[in-house]
């Protein structure tokens, strides 16, 4: 049975869930390459069927994993890739795509995704974004990784098209984006895409979180999650290799967090009161 997930929507109308699948340190592995695709399937079952990748994951590996993991199952599933700033030229991009696209096993890439600013000019990478556009093989493209002035040099350089997604760190333990970023992406109707959600596992045990699951008989993973699908246009990709973690993060949709829960996040995270360096894993 699925879980009734939120959905935020992309610019175009397409929704998707606000909770979805990360992939980073997938495909390092053989040994463990079964037992991520099995993940995978997991959250596709409970409706958490947006799944973030990279060619830069194990070198592709993770890439292979998502393939093995959507087979006979792609038009249930809204795929998001990223090509690596090095390969962001007009002609790399289309390259980088195409190579994506066969470990996938599929002929089109929902999102794609330059993961951070590089070397090459910001209108050439757009341009090969919009032939591959055109052409099918993705259907949207989108930034990595970018702050709020990156966010604006970009579209005043690519205007009238317009990226889908920004995807950023962001959780409670570093809330930077929420001083300006955030509020301009809401603003722009830019969803944000949330990246180590858990901040790669710190997050898990913190006193705070546990005290607030008491009440909500939830994990500190799962209040943490919470926390994120209370703000709009945010997308979670929590990454997890094992089945059980994925049913837990899933259970997140079923919290409600009250006033009194955020006020006790923002005394233990307080969010910023300043203008803080975009950060980055």
């Amino acid at each position: 049975m699925k879980a009734e997930l939120p959905a935020v929507t992309l610019p175009g109308g397409r929704q998707v869930p606000a909770l979805g699948l990360g992939t980073w340190h997938m495909g390092e592995s053989r040994a463990s390459a079964a037992e991520e695709a099995a993940s995978l399937r997991t959250g596709l079952d409970l409706g958490m069927t947006l799944i973030d990748t990279a060619e830069m994951y194990a070198d592709g590996g993770a890439e292979e994993v998502v393939g093995e993991a959507i087979r006979g199952r792609r038009d249930e599933v809204f795929l998001v890739s990223k090509v690596l700033p090095g390969n962001a030229s007009r002609t790399g991009t289309v390259a980088a795509c195409e190579a994506s696209l066969r470990r996938l096993g599929t002929d089109h890439i929902d999102l794609y995704l330059l993961h951070w600013r590089g070397r090459h000019p910001l209108a050439q990478t757009v341009e090969a974004f919009e032939t591959l556009k055109a052409e099918g093989k993705i259907g949207a493209w989108g930034v990595s990784n970018f702050d709020e002035p990156d966010m604006k040099e970009l579209l005043g350089a690519v205007e009238p098209a317009r990226p889908a997604a920004n995807q950023v760190l962001y959780n409670l333990a570093r809330r930077g984006i929420e001083y300006d970023l955030l509020r301009w992406s809401q603003v722009q109707g830019i969803p944000v895409m949330a990246y180590s959600p858990l901040d790669e596992g710190r997050l898990v045990g913190h006193p705070a979180l546990e005290e607030i699951g008491r009440i909500h008989d939830a994990s500190a993973a799962q209040v943490a999650l919470a926390f994120l699908l209370t703000r709009p246009g945010v997308i979670a990709i929590p990454k997890s290799g094992a089945p059980e973690r994925v049913r837990e993060n899933a259970r997140a949709c079923e919290i409600r967090l009250t006033s009194e829960d955020l006020r006790h996040l923002d005394e233990a995270f307080p969010p910023p009161t300043r203008k803080r360096p975009l950060e980055m894993i």
